[in-house]
C-alpha cells in the first residue's frame, strides 16, 4: 500500500509504562479508519494521488455536489476528505476502507499536521513575548506597545513589525513523533509528546520524511562535531 498518512483527531494526553517500568508521556491519536472517496493516477488526472475521508457527518449538513461525490464511491459522505499525492500508482479503489495498522506499525517515527489552540486577540507581550514597561506610579505604557516604526525617512509601519493581534490557529508540523503503541482495534495511536490542538482537533499523520537517527548514530555523529 504506497499511502503513508491518514486523517484523524486528537483525544488526549495519558502515559503508558513500558516493561521495565519506564514512564512514557503519550498523545492518544484517533486515526482513521480512512474511506477513500477517489483514486487519480496519470492517465486520466495527469498525476497520481487518493483523496481520504474521516469522521462522520449528518447527511443534512452534506451539499449536494459532495453527496455525489461519495455516491460514485459507493460509501457513506465523511466530514472531512483530503487529498494525498502518491509517487506511484496504488492498488486502492474508492469505498476502500484504510485503518491505522494498515500504514503505522510500532516503532515508527510519524510527523503530526495540525493546528494550534486559538487565544484570540493577544498584546504584544503574550504574543510575541515583549517586556512591559515601567510600573512605577504615574507610567501609562505598562502593556502597551513601544515605537512601531521610524520618523520621517519610512514613514510607515514595515510589513511583518511584530504587533498585537489574533493569536494560534497556525498550522504547526511536530516532526519524528513515536510511535509507542498501536491499538488496531479501535484505531488509536499511542505518540510520544505533544502534538498541536485541542482535544478532538482534526489532524493529519504521516510517515516521517527526516527519520530521527539512531542513538548511537547521534553519538558517533557528536563525536565527530568536536
Amino acid at each position: 500500500m504506497s499511502v503513508n498518512r491518514l486523517l484523524g483527531k486528537k483525544r488526549e494526553m495519558s502515559q503508558i509504562f513500558k516493561d521495565d517500568g519506564e514512564l512514557i508521556p503519550v498523545t492518544i491519536l484517533e486515526v482513521g479508519p480512512c474511506t477513500v472517496a477517489q483514486v487519480k493516477n496519470e492517465e486520466t488526472d495527469g498525476y497520481n494521488a487518493v483523496q481520504l475521508g474521516f469522521g462522520d457527518i449528518k447527511l443534512n449538513r452534506v451539499s449536494k455536489p459532495v453527496k455525489g461525490h461519495w455516491k460514485s464511491a459507493g460509501a457513506e459522505p465523511r466530514r472531512t476528505i483530503r487529498e494525498s499525492r502518491l509517487t506511484e500508482p496504488t492498488e486502492l479503489k474508492p469505498g476502500d476502507v484504510v485503518k491505522v495498522a494498515d500504514v503505522f506499525k510500532e516503532g515508527d517515527f510519524i510527523d503530526v499536521i495540525g493546528k494550534t489552540k486559538g487565544r484570540g486577540f493577544q498584546g504584544g507581550i503574550r504574543r510575541h513575548g515583549f517586556n512591559s514597561g515601567p510600573r512605577a506610579h504615574g507610567t501609562k505604557n505598562t502593556r502597551e506597545m513601544g515605537s512601531i516604526g521610524s520618523a520621517t525617512t519610512m514613514a510607515r509601519v514595515q510589513k511583518g513589525t511584530r504587533m498585537p493581534g489574533h493569536m494560534g490557529t497556525n498550522q504547526v508540523t511536530v516532526r519524528n513523533l513515536l510511535v509507542a503503541r498501536i491499538d488496531s482495534e479501535r484505531n488509536l495511536l499511542y505518540v510520544r509528546g505533544a502534538v498541536p490542538g485541542f482535544n478532538g482537533a482534526e489532524i493529519l499523520v504521516r510517515k516521517a520524511k527526516a527519520k530521527r537517527a539512531k542513538k548511537e548514530d547521534r553519538a558517533l555523529r557528536k563525536g565527530k562535531g568536536q
